[in-house]
């Protein structure tokens, strides 16, 4: 702050640099939305592996598609899943109920896990320690209980003392001690939303403890539980609620299904919006007839029955064929159908790490892992009639295994010449714009003039030279790899009248390699 002299002497102050740094964010933190055996409905959930999956949403599932996904995308590199579980009910709401004397309990969300929940009301052993917690409340030691909660299913036992019933118990009513601390249990509630709290203290369970019942895994997805609604952020707007994600993946709701070309096209249109990547699996009639895959590919893809109804988000999706086969482990090793969006997104993850985000995942590097073979061996011919068309090909050849063979949006049809053809040119795209989204906050409000200009090309320039150095861009100099301008050619008396400042960035892609030309020629002499 600017120094008020009032004394003879020396005075010292801070001044800043002006320097803001912008951070890159993230490049492959993947959302999957579909069914799960278990977990929190409609919320965007974090899992570093699939460890964390199994506990959080009860690991692989024969019903559900998107748990064997996950399982592709941690096998295959992958490093953050957001994991969305969706769920319909059938005849009830599936949510368990757990009645413990007087003690009405609901498990944390519906699935039948809920009914291996057991529970059992204590007294509580150290009365010290109950009085001592009972006296502020106004409560007596005899106003207080323990509950123990289990489930069978996993063995995680959640054990809460001295809680009590009274209205007046504050932070040790047992509703809100519940609500806080436990992930299998919430006490029941009434028709108008309150709390079902005893009218009297739950007596000390006897042996046999009570079980859960009334739980189930719902019904099968139809395309307007995947739409959702916006207003109320169900469905695939959920994903709204994240802070980011930039690939997603929403596997079909039963093995050998396809999504609904509605389902496809709102999920390509949050991408977009979301600045992500969609990544798409084939249609299940494709691979029906292996010999006549790649030409119904085709077919359907210019015109037969497109996989969008609108390339209007094309460059924002990505459509990979065919699908994969390999072994169930819920089905004593036998070998079965599963999407590719999993192991692709995996696959990208991968590759981000180890190059960055502008190389393209395909190529003999992009290994796909867990897979035994692919539902359709695609010759090279057969490349070449999907590759034209923007259909990623997932190839297998000898020693290499199962690759990724394709890097196109589906905005990568030779027609249609598009801006962001390949998948590493949008994906850097998206990943410089969502960083200077969030590294260029705190223009706003800032007082609109070239000191403000100056030290938003020093900040955003820093920025894509670090991407320069790190090989991002085309070019031998900064000059011809980028270029940020901002300054009052950029941002005219007008716009700063109207509270706009313009900030003006390019940047040259780096185009991959996608065919090799080798020319041999005989060297004779005369």
């Amino acid at each position: 702050m600017p120094v008020n002299p009032t004394y003879p002497g020396v005075y010292i102050q801070e001044v800043s640099s002006g320097v803001r740094t912008i951070s890159g964010v993230a490049t492959s933190v993947t959302a999957f939305v579909g069914r799960a055996k278990r977990g929190p409905v409609g919320e965007p959930t974090a899992c570093f592996n699939f460890g964390e999956f199994n506990r959080r949403f009860g690991g692989l599932w024969t019903e559900g598609p998107l748990s064997y996904a996950v399982d592709d995308f941690f096998a295959n590199g992958g490093g953050q899943a957001l994991a969305v579980r969706l769920f319909k009910p059938g005849a009830s709401d599936g949510v368990a109920t757990l009645t413990i004397g007087n003690l009405k309990l609901r498990a944390a969300n519906p699935g039948a896990w809920g009914n291996t929940l057991t529970g059992r009301v204590l007294w509580p052993e150290d009365k010290a320690a109950a009085e001592a917690v009972a006296g502020p409340l106004g409560l007596t030691e005899n106003d207080l209980f323990d509950l123990v909660v289990e489930d069978s299913g996993t063995g995680r036992v959640e054990t809460f003392r001295n809680l009590a019933v009274a209205s007046g118990a504050g932070a040790r009513r047992v509703d809100r001690v519940l609500q806080e601390g436990s992930s299998l249990v919430r006490l029941a509630k009434l028709a108008d939303g309150s709390p079902d709290l005893p009218a009297a203290l739950p007596p000390a369970t006897p042996e046999p403890f009570p079980k859960g019942t009334g739980g189930d895994d719902g019904v099968a997805l139809a395309p307007a539980d995947y739409l959702g609604a916006q207003d109320r952020k169900t469905g695939l707007h959920a994903l709204r609620k994240a802070d980011l994600f930039n690939l997603l993946c929403v596997p079909p709701d039963t093995r050998g299904g396809t999504l609904d070309v509605s389902v496809r096209d709102k999920a390509a249109e949050i991408c977009a919006e979301l600045r992500a990547l969609y990544i798409m699996d084939p249609p299940a009639g494709w691979d029906a007839d292996p010999d006549t895959a790649a030409a119904k590919a085709k077919a359907d893809v210019i015109g037969g029955a497109p996989v969008l109804s609108s390339l209007k988000n094309g460059s924002n999706a990505a459509l990979f064929f065919p699908r994969l086969r390999k072994r169930d482990p819920l089905r004593g090793g036998q070998m079965d159908v599963f999407p590719p969006c999993g192991a692709v997104a995996g696959v990208m993850a991968r590759t981000d790490a180890e190059r960055g985000v502008w190389k393209a995942p395909a190529g003999i590097a992009a290994g796909i892992a867990g897979a035994e073979e692919l539902t359709v061996k695609l010759t090279d011919s057969e490349n070449g009639l999907l590759n034209p068309v923007a259909v990623n090909c997932l190839r297998s050849f000898p020693v290499v295994g199962r690759v990724v063979w394709g890097s196109r949006t589906l905005k990568g049809s030779d027609q249609l010449a598009d801006d962001y053809k390949y998948i590493p040119v949008r994906r850097l795209a998206l990943f410089i714009e969502e960083s200077l989204y969030r590294g260029t906050q705190w223009v706003v409000f800032e007082p609109n003039d070239e000191p403000l200009w100056a030290q938003i090309r020093l900040s955003v320039g820093a920025f894509m030279q670090r991407l320069f150095r790190q090989g991002a861009f085309q070019g031998a100099s900064p000059r011809d790899a980028y270029l940020v301008k901002c300054d009052g050619e950029t941002t005219t008396q007008d716009d700063i009248n109207r509270g706009i400042v313009n900030i003006l960035v390019g940047f040259a892609p780096l185009q991959p390699a996608e065919f090799v030309v080798i020319s041999i020629q005989q060297i004779r002499s005369a």
